[in-house]
């Protein structure tokens, strides 16, 4: 691998040499420098693009060039004629300045060449075929080859430092907006322009009064002949593997037209490669945010979400996958657009690992655990979205959305404890939620604007678990505290829980333009929320029958019937000034609050008031770089769990009694953010910095049985204030063909709980750093080579640190060669150790090649192998609130499938 390596960068080097640089001033008649002028080099006898800029601040511009060779510069600007002249190169560098002259035609400016990259006020274009290699075959393809863009390691598309909000496939949604989706569905062959919206204000009449120097979106245009037309492709193969047959099937149809579009996509595999994950489909908020969203208030639902292991990297021992979704817009006509969307997805998967967890131990007893489990896991997620928008004129727009989520999933586990011996755990649920969005927009005039917010939801939520536990010798002293009949041969709990929550939030918000520099905004608000929650720990009989014990402690409750309600109504004002390159938004909002939970015929309330202020101040120190600071206080609010009062299983080593006395936490956030875009030299930096400090937070009293993992925890408000600080930074410069990228981020947070009634201070400190090398080459074959850093260092109140380190060196190389075939491959080393030795090493080498005509052809033949190296496991480190844990999972094996996609 090392002579591979020295290789591939012997050939980078050899690629990159024999270059000339030309540089020079673009100025107006008058002899103003023009800013963001697109400059091209066109090749005399190949008659090709070689290379692009476009002027910063000063006008400048740069052009890397072949030597000894003719060219075409080209220079444009808007508003301006086109200048060319001619050049040639030598072996040395050297200058050459324009001057561009009003134009006073209607005609457009037209170029022999396309400008890979241009600006249009806030949007900035690619064309997306300046960029294309050949090896391409999906919207990611294209979009990792372009500069200030990336994808980031869960997928989303991030530009210029900023995660993309919204993606659109010629001005229409694409399932609502999602990213990943897009990236990974779109097919590369479609791609003509990429352009990314800076300041993307969703709703056009609130773009002048709200600050939307965050919100990026990015709207692809579809190639001529794409539209109107069905568009897409089908993949179909199979293989072989040591554990049996292969299969995939991926059909990916697209049409769009000027007044609707449909989308369908669908996947069929057992090859481990996931469409659709449960993390995926959690996350999946179908566009809503909730109108309260930055009013100082947080309240939490809770997650009640099964306790189902995850996969690593979208790896595990076994992956069955199933997904189909459909995406459609339609506009009857100018002032109405109905949309929406539908999603399937089915998950079988099978994971194997071993953990070594080591726990928080004050009084010194021997709680280290090793456990071995296997998990097979069966889940039926589906979601449904329907939208229609009515805007009849430029000063009135109404939204609805109503959007569905249903899953039903189990989780089978077997596990084998060195404390407790063997567990069979069952868990299963079948939640449902349905969320409704009703706003409208109303422009009176040019300086007052309203607009009413209101989103709705209901869910129901309904989790069992089940534990039977063979060595009841290890499990006697917690069997005797829940009250469990010890006559039978093994110990089976079970419990139901049954959630059900109905929130409404809704605001009004006025704006006054008070002059062009300032407007103020006053917002009434209300957040109303109501849970139930009931729950039963009950034991089987070896009989069949159910028994429903009494425990010995915690008064005896191990059910629970609580009703619990929420109220905050607000007012808040907020005043957003522009002076120069400064924009300062102060806010302030009062809250009235009330809160009531009923259990057990006790009624516990509390009401109050409190401001809380906020501040964002924006230093807009060039067109593309800025620099962000804000802060807020908000007040946060627990979900009905924590103040139930009835034990209540969250596993079987851990019980669990809420607190109907908890009070609310107060937190503080500060961040400082720097956002840094030069296309002159195409360098990309952002950095930012947070700290947050939270006050009375809500903290969990643990007990565990003597010598026992089994712990029985109750919340309390922290009499000791939680911190956490975290940085990150990355900076991405391309020289010629080369681009490179360093990145690292930093994560320290301390929190205070207590362990077997002592305080206990946890600190955590993780430290990521990356360093990464990519290729651009329009024929030679592209390199990315990169290295990972991580260390994780944890000190859980038992004296010693707990520290583990990882590192990862990869590379990737990509090839098109005879224009026939195209040929992938990527590897990765991954060293897991502790301060004392190395825990373990894997290896990841997959590769493809694939066989078409030409780029235009309908098949395509492709061979794929995955895990390559038949690595069989690889590990990680985590920690929570009183474990830390080192994990060895384990992974598919070799794969080896043959596929054939036909394009439409």
């Amino acid at each position: 691998m090392k002579q591979l390596i020295t290789a591939i960068i012997l050939l980078v080097a050899c690629t990159s040499f024999a270059q000339v640089r030309v540089e020079g001033v673009i100025k107006d008649s008058i002899g103003n420098p023009l800013e963001l002028a697109n400059v091209i080099a066109i090749n005399q006898d190949t008659k090709i693009l070689d290379s692009y800029g476009i002027t910063n601040g000063q006008g400048r511009y740069k052009l890397s060039l072949k030597e000894n060779s003719k060219y075409e510069i080209q220079v444009s600007y808007i508003g301006m004629k086109t200048a060319k002249d001619s050049i040639e190169t030598k072996t040395e560098a050297f200058n050459k300045d324009f001057t561009l002259y009003a134009d006073n035609s209607l005609d457009a400016i037209e170029l022999t060449y396309e400008m890979p990259v241009s600006v249009r006020g806030d949007t900035l274009v690619y064309n997306a075929d300046s960029f294309k290699t050949g090896t391409e075959r999906k919207l990611e393809d294209v979009l990792e080859n372009l500069p200030g863009v990336e994808i980031n390691d869960d997928g989303q598309i991030e530009v210029e430092g900023k995660v993309v909000s919204k993606v659109m496939v010629e001005g229409k949604e694409f399932f609502d907006g999602d990213s990943k989706l897009a990236t990974q569905n779109i097919p590369s062959n479609a791609v003509d322009k990429v352009q990314v919206l800076k300041n993307y204000a969703e709703i056009g009449q609130l773009s002048g009064v709200t600050n939307n120097q965050d919100n990026v979106a990015i709207n692809i245009k579809l190639k001529e002949g794409k539209t109107n037309f069905w568009f897409g492709n089908i993949t179909a193969g199979g293989g072989d593997s040591p554990n049996g047959g292969l299969y995939m099937f991926q059909p990916k149809l697209f049409y769009y037209s000027p007044n609707y579009s449909i989308n369908v996509i669908g996947d069929l595999n057992n090859l481990g490669e996931v469409a659709f994950t449960r993390r995926d489909y959690f996350n999946f908020s179908g566009g809503f945010r909730g109108p309260s969203r930055s009013s100082g208030t947080n309240i939490n639902l809770g997650n009640n979400n099964l306790g189902f292991l995850s996969t690593q990297n979208n790896r595990a021992k076994d992956i069955e996958t199933k997904f189909g979704a459909a995406n459609f817009s339609w506009a009857p006509n100018k002032a109405l657009d109905l949309s929406g969307f539908a999603i399937f997805s089915n998950n079988k998967t099978e994971i194997q690992e071993n953990r070594d967890l080591q726990y928080v131990d004050p009084d010194s007893s021997n709680r280290d655990e090793r456990t071995e489990s296997n998990t097979v896991q069966n889940s039926d997620l589906a979601m449904l979205k329907l939208s229609a928008k009515y805007k009849p004129n430029t000063n009135n727009q109404l939204d609805y959305d109503i959007f569905g989520k249903v899953s039903k999933e189990r989780q089978d586990q077997g596990l084998l404890s060195s404390q407790i011996g063997n567990i069979n755990q069952i868990e299963s649920s079948s939640p449902y939620s349905i969320n409704q969005n009703v706003n409208y927009y109303y422009t009176l005039d040019a300086t007052n604007i309203f607009a009413f917010e209101a989103q709705h939801l209901l869910s129901d939520e309904d989790p069992f678990y089940n534990a039977i536990l063979a060595d009841k010798s290890n499990y006697d002293d917690t069997a005797v505290k829940l009250g469990l009949d010890g006559a039978q041969l093994d110990y089976n709990i079970g419990q139901d829980k049954r959630i059900k929550s109905n929130q409404l939030d809704a605001k009004l918000d006025y704006w006054n333009i008070l002059n062009t520099k300032s407007d103020i905004n006053f917002t009434l608000g209300t957040i109303l929320s109501n849970q139930k929650f009931d729950s039963n720990i009950f034991q089987f009989l070896d009989n069949g029958s159910r028994f429903n014990p009494t425990p010995t402690i915690n008064g005896g409750l191990d059910d629970n019937n609580i009703d619990y309600s929420f109220s905050d109504v607000y007012l808040g004002i907020h005043y957003r000034l522009k002076s120069g390159i400064f924009t300062f938004t102060p806010g302030v909002s009062a809250h009235a609050y009330s809160t009531k939970n009923d259990q057990f015929g006790t009624e516990t309330t509390e009401s109050f008031f409190r401001v809380l202020p906020d501040f964002n101040m924006r230093l807009q120190l060039k067109k593309s770089e800025q620099l962000v600071f804000n802060y807020r206080m908000q007040t946060q609010f627990t979900d009905v769990s924590k103040f139930a009062r009835g034990l209540v299983l969250n596993n079987y080593n851990s019980l669990f009694s809420g607190n109907p006395e908890l009070e609310n936490a107060l937190s503080h956030n500060v961040s400082l953010s720097y956002f840094s875009f030069n296309m002159f030299n195409y360098t990309n930096v952002n950095a930012r910095i947070g700290y947050n400090k939270n006050i009375d937070n809500i903290r969990n009293r643990s007990n565990f049985e003597p010598g026992s993992v089994i712990n029985i925890s109750s919340p309390i408000n922290s009499d000791f204030a939680d911190e956490s600080v975290s940085a990150s930074g990355r900076m991405q410069r391309t020289f010629n063909k080369i681009r490179g990228t360093l990145s690292g981020s930093f994560n320290y947070s301390k929190f205070n709980q207590l362990v077997q009634d002592v305080p206990s201070v946890n600190e955590s400190f993780t430290q990521n750093y990356r360093a990464q090398l990519r290729t651009n080459f329009r024929t030679a074959p592209n390199v990315e080579i990169g290295y990972r850093y991580t260390i994780q260092d944890n000190q859980q109140g038992r004296g010693d640190d707990l520290k583990y380190y990882t590192k990862a060196p990869s590379i990737e190389v990509d090839a098109y060669i005879l224009k026939a075939f195209t040929f992938r491959t990527d590897y990765s080393y991954n060293n897991f150790s502790d301060e004392e030795k190395t825990i373990n090493t894997y290896e990841f080498w997959n590769a493809s090649l694939a066989y078409r005509k030409d780029r235009d052809a309908k098949f395509e033949y492709e061979i794929k192998a995955t895990n390559l190296l038949d690595t069989r496991a690889q590990n990680r480190s985590s920690a929570t609130d009183f474990v830390v844990s080192a994990t060895e999972y384990f992974i598919q094996p070799r794969f080896v499938s043959f596929r054939l996609r036909y394009e439409l």
